[in-house]
């Protein structure tokens, strides 16, 4: 029974706590990774641990509470989560398996798993089963840093949650619900159970809530229960408000809330809704409505802003220009699936021509599905040509732009870009042989995406030129070769 010492192969838990690892052991993280790799191989390499031991120990507490939330769910279940008894297959894995034959034994129970390993608990994912008191007792010995909560519903499971978060406070930084039910009470609820020994802020960096619900008799009770959640967040660094069916209102009380805030926000995920008409209620060409509300200072962090799927039409895009140029370190933009046309980019030409004069950060654009011509994007390409520090990553994918838009791609992807998206713009062999016809010199594409555009025998040529001029692209080879066996696919 190699696990039943495991104190012996690393820290305690009083070490584990004071943040360090006892120098004799130092030698045997290689040995936990290796006991990782060989139980979790899938696993292995998604995690870069500082310390292997913790992270296993915490991976097998996600497992037995994985186990137990399934045998929880049945309709049969009645007893306590802690007595629920562990599977073969898991207790296999560290030499408990001996003690299946006595069925009282403590080794068997969630309660000892989580008595013994909870210390090493650092990220744990609940469903809705588990969030409630006994939980805490079971998990009194984690200091959670990140939870991922699924399918809260109920008053019963938000008052189990509340405790846990409570019990967490000083150590969570990262908080995420998904297909949760969400209301003004649980808003306010969740805030309290956060804010620690009477403080009115809370220590969260990282908020999500994705493809989950919200309901509430008054819409605008719960937007500003929302809104006092992040008014008290001075520590938030990235909000995800992603796939919830959110309408204009609601995300015109949140931007709002941001403007007023004092967090230094780096990312803001709000994809996925239906916020058409978010920002007109702002008087975005007034610059003493700039000054006056903070926007400067309240967006010059963020470097994160995705608003694909959205609904977003051009009227939109031309409130959005004078959004972009309060957000001077912005790197990543995602407005894609949005139906923007045209107008809508010519609405943003400006912020990007003036992002070429001041050395804009800006790295990767995504404009697909957004109902562009080539005519658009051909003035867009032309701006983008003359950044001063060019895209690393452009997507164009899934717009009807046709032959015409060779030219100005082939002057494109002479500045630096590294990964160009083109699936589906209507290419066809006439497009691919004005591309093969312009000049290529030591380009530094790394990762091309041209399929869906029904280019025939004329793709398989393009692509043999372009593989002579573009020495990184060995990143898509496998792709790349499959063309050249199936030209006329």
């Amino acid at each position: 029974m190699p696990f039943k010492n495991y104190d012996d192969y690393g820290p305690s838990s009083d070490d584990l706590k004071m943040g360090r690892k006892r120098g004799r052991y130092g030698n045997f993280d290689t040995a936990w990774k290796a006991l990782f790799k060989f139980r979790w191989p899938d696993l292995a390499e998604c995690v870069k641990p500082v310390d292997w031991q913790q992270i296993y120990w915490e991976t097998h507490v996600q497992n037995c509470l994985d186990e137990a939330a399934e045998i929880a769910l049945l309709p049969s279940f009645s007893g306590c989560l802690g007595e629920i008894q562990i599977l073969e297959n898991i207790l296999q894995y560290i030499g408990y398996v001996d003690d299946m034959s006595n069925l009282a034994s403590d080794y068997l129970k969630l309660s000892y798993h989580c008595q013994q390993f909870g210390c090493y608990s650092r990220r744990l994912r609940l469903q809705n089963v588990l969030c409630v008191l006994e939980s805490c007792q079971l998990l009194r010995k984690s200091n959670l840093q990140s939870l991922v909560v699924q399918w809260i519903r109920s008053s019963e499971h938000v008052a189990g949650l509340c405790k846990l978060l409570n019990q967490n406070s000083r150590t969570l930084t990262s908080l995420e619900f998904v297909h949760c039910k969400i209301s003004s009470s649980f808003m306010a609820t969740i805030c309290g159970s956060l804010c620690s020994s009477g403080a009115e802020t809370h220590q969260i960096h990282h908020f999500s809530i994705s493809s989950s619900s919200f309901h509430e008799i008054d819409p605008v009770s719960l937007a500003h229960s929302l809104a006092s959640f992040l008014s008290s967040g001075r520590s938030l660094r990235s909000l995800k408000l992603c796939d919830n069916n959110l309408d204009r209102n609601f995300a015109k009380s949140v931007f709002s809330t941001l403007l007023d805030s004092s967090c230094s926000l780096t990312s803001f995920d709000l994809s996925e809704n239906n916020i058409s008409g978010w920002l007109s209620i702002f008087n975005w060409k007034s610059n003493t409505f700039l000054s006056s509300s903070g926007v400067t200072k309240s967006l010059q962090s963020l470097r994160i802003l995705k608003l694909g799927g959205n609904n977003l039409q051009k009227d939109d895009a031309g409130n959005l220009r004078y959004v972009l140029v309060q957000m001077p370190s912005l790197e990543i933009l995602d407005l894609s699936d949005n139906p923007i046309e045209d107008d809508g980019i010519r609405s943003l030409i400006p912020y990007f021509a003036e992002a070429s004069k001041s050395c804009s950060p800006l790295t990767d654009l995504n404009l697909g599905s957004c109902e562009l011509s080539s005519d658009g994007v051909i003035l867009l390409l032309d701006v983008l040509s003359t950044l001063a520090r060019p895209l690393n990553s452009l997507s164009l994918a899934d717009n009807g732009l046709g032959s015409q838009v060779a030219e100005a791609l082939g002057k494109f992807w002479g500045t630096s870009i590294q990964v160009l998206n083109l699936e589906g713009i209507g290419l066809g062999p006439s497009g691919f042989r004005k591309l093969r016809d312009i000049r290529m010199e030591n380009l530094k594409l790394v990762k091309l995406n041209i399929s869906k555009n029904r280019g025939g025998i004329e793709t398989a040529k393009f692509l043999s030129k372009l593989i002579l001029h573009a020495p990184k692209l060995v990143a898509v080879m496998q792709h790349i070769i499959s063309c050249l066996q199936n030209p006329c696919r």
